[in-house]
């Protein structure tokens, strides 16, 4: 699975609470908790956001509760990959279960804002288009590439039979 996209870029602590704000909570459409993703900590992001870019971080992205709201808000403003120094443990589970891949990157701080990047899931490479870099990262497991492509957990159930 390859992935191409303009990167948007955040720092460390990225929290749930930073991705979407807690008044949204009483919906999960996805679409209407991405028109408010980011707001309070970058209130153009969805204005900039086109679909198919990527968000890149530092460490910790996601901590905070463990709502599912982030991670939909993340996949229904458009962005089609995480990439970041680490994860808070049920985001990162929650992003593969809603079908948003997710990537470990140890050196983020390689990655600007703006930069375009094309991430291969199969091979672990990322490459910078616009520096002209490549970066390994972990390779994105094939039966989670599965889930990715079928939509997330419970359509990949599903599809399981």
């Amino acid at each position: 699975m390859v992935i191409k996209g303009r990167v948007h870029r955040f720092g460390d602590d990225i929290n749930t609470d930073d991705i979407i704000p807690a008044p949204y909570l009483d919906s999960q459409d996805p679409k209407f908790l991405g028109s408010h993703c980011m707001e309070n900590i970058a209130p153009q992001f969805t204005k900039r956001v086109k679909k198919g870019d990527i968000i890149v971080a530092g460490k910790k992205f996601g901590c905070g509760s463990s709502r599912e709201h982030a991670p939909l808000a993340i996949k229904g403003c458009g962005i089609s990959l995480l990439i970041a120094k680490s994860f808070a443990r049920i985001f990162y589970r929650n992003a593969i279960n809603i079908g948003l891949p997710i990537l470990t990157f140890p050196h983020p701080e390689k990655i600007e804002d703006g930069n375009l990047l094309e991430a291969d899931l199969d091979k672990g490479v990322v490459k910078n288009i616009t520096k002209g870099e490549r970066y390994f990262c972990e390779k994105f497991p094939q039966f989670m590439q599965e889930i990715i492509k079928s939509g997330g957990l419970v359509n990949w159930i599903k599809k399981k039979g």
